[in-house]
């Protein structure tokens, strides 16, 4: 029995399946053509019952924990959106030759009818995903042979962001907790600027702050970039942020009245162009931090609106 256990093992490492794309960026825009070729790699003939080819694309929600027992109702709401979906087969049942074929293919880009194309986006309550999928089907003895390939979606056209610059001064009047809490927090004073609130997500997100004066030492000033997502339905909505990086921009008890720059680079594939539909919304800031040596955290939030262009 167990000879005949390796025998299989043996076999089904003798044959491979494979997705290889023709663009190495493996980006694409509605409307485009995906094309690319499933490579099966065999040693030895290979008997086959047919290769399917699936593209799929679909937007997953998902609740967090805090949420559930509250929403009870969003279950219904919380499917997963299809965006695309096709399916064909690349080859009818035979055999395959020892070594390399490859089977090309093309498949447009363009998505199911009333949907419309979300930008590829890595989030924690959501995600929007864009995969191809070959399966080889084989006789009962040999395990079918599949590959999953991920590919991504960029929009072809947009609003361009417009430059809104946002000046700002953080001092113990202007924060919002401690007006009503006896929080003694150290005489400090911060102004700075933000370049726009509107970004290109290509393009760095950028400003700069100065320490006009501050009676605590200072330990350290955080640029924080967060993702809110909200999923949810007519019920009510389920608004859930998460940090996505944290940059330090300055380290320790910094010069007063120095220039320090704040710069930020949007990551690819954790960030998309802000979206709001009408089951789920993801919207992103950002938040400077000044962290004083006593460990007193002072954050200021920035609202911020991604575009692709």
């Amino acid at each position: 029995h167990d000879k005949k256990g390796a025998e299989l093992v043996q076999r089904a490492k003798m044959a491979s399946i494979d997705i290889k794309l023709k663009k190495a960026s493996k980006t694409y825009r509605e409307g485009e053509v995906v094309k690319g070729a499933v490579v099966i790699t065999s040693k030895g003939d290979l008997t086959h019952n047919g290769v399917s080819l699936t593209m799929e694309g679909s937007v997953t929600l998902q609740l967090s924990a805090k949420s559930v027992g509250v929403f009870e109702a969003f279950y219904n709401s919380l499917k997963p959106i299809q965006l695309v979906s096709y399916n064909l087969e690349i080859a009818k049942a035979g055999r395959f030759r020892n070594g390399n074929t490859e089977i090309p293919f093309e498949l447009p880009l363009r998505a199911k009818a009333g949907k419309k194309l979300f930008e590829t986006y890595h989030g924690v309550f959501v995600n929007v995903m864009y995969t191809l999928r070959t399966e080889m089907k084989r006789s009962l003895l040999n395990k079918d042979l599949a590959k999953v390939s991920e590919f991504l979606v960029e929009y072809s056209s947009g609003d361009k962001a417009e430059e809104k610059s946002v000046d700002f001064t953080i001092s113990p009047q202007s924060l919002e907790n401690v007006k009503d809490r006896a929080v003694t927090v150290p005489d400090f004073l911060v102004t700075g600027k933000i370049n726009s609130v509107n970004c290109c997500i290509t393009k760095p997100f950028s400003g700069e702050l100065t320490i006009k004066h501050s009676s605590a030492a200072i330990r350290s000033i955080e640029l924080q970039l967060v993702r809110v997502e909200t999923c949810g339905c007519a019920e009510g909505y389920a608004r859930d942020p998460t940090e996505i990086q944290n940059i330090q921009i300055a380290d320790g008890d910094v010069c007063r009245g120095v220039t320090i720059p704040v710069y930020m680079v949007f990551p690819r594939l954790f960030t998309c162009p802000t979206l709001s539909t009408s089951n789920f919304k993801v919207e992103f800031e950002a938040n400077i931090v000044i962290i004083f040596q006593d460990d007193h955290l002072v954050t200021e939030n920035f609202p911020i609106k991604l575009s692709r262009f």
